[in-house]
């Protein structure tokens, strides 16, 4: 009788930490999720950024030449007026 009682206590115990193991993998599980979305959304942000700053270096490319024709139209001006 003894052994019984034991045996139906251990088969307790073990079912409810079998119940629980799979509580927290469900939990390690969603938080992955939440990581890798999060992750996501760095990424995003991070290519956004990027494309932000080679819009600007085009356009910063793109005034230093047209100052860089300006001058040299400047300077052809003022050697053909001599």
């Amino acid at each position: 009788m003894k052994k019984g009682i034991a045996s139906i206590i251990l088969m307790l115990a073990l079912s409810v930490s079998f119940v629980s193991c799979r509580e927290e993998a469900e939990k390690a599980e969603d938080s992955m999720e939440e990581v890798g979305n999060e992750l996501e959304k760095v990424g995003e942000d991070i290519q956004e950024g990027a494309e932000e700053a080679a819009d600007e270096v085009e356009d910063a490319a793109n005034d230093a030449a047209n100052e860089v024709e300006d001058a040299a139209n400047k300077v052809e001006d003022a050697v053909d007026d001599n």
